[in-house]
């Protein structure tokens, strides 16, 4: 079992930063691919970013490639997401995610979710 908690969120101007946070619990976080995915009100929850077990492979949507970087430390049992350049578009809740078997993951493919953060961009 995997317990994730998010933290970071927040009201952002166009243009600007916000660092999300993924805290993971239990002592097996290196075993699993972890993963950002956000929803936006009225929209299907969209993958966003995804990172392998030692943090040597990444990948992203085409929309936030550039933009968004996904980095993890194993000894922290975090993973973190580090927004720049946001733009209204980002606006949706985030949620981390975690998975032992397939990267990057569908929403079905997932094991655990975060509770999710609100970020929020004004034009």
């Amino acid at each position: 079992q995997v317990q994730l908690v998010e933290s970071g969120g927040g009201l952002v101007q166009a243009g600007g930063s916000l660092r999300l946070s993924c805290a993971a619990s239990g002592r097996t976080f290196s075993s699993y691919y972890m993963a950002w995915f956000r929803q936006a009100p009225g929209k299907e929850r969209e993958f966003v970013a995804a990172i392998s077990w030692s943090g040597s492979s990444t990948y992203y949507v085409d929309s936030v490639k550039g933009r968004f970087t996904i980095s993890r430390d194993n000894a922290k049992n975090t993973v973190y997401l580090q927004m720049n350049s946001l733009k209204p578009e980002d606006t949706a809740v985030y949620y981390c995610a975690a998975d032992r078997m397939v990267i990057p993951p569908t929403t079905r493919e997932v094991d655990f979710w975060g509770q999710g953060t609100q970020v929020t961009v004004s034009s």
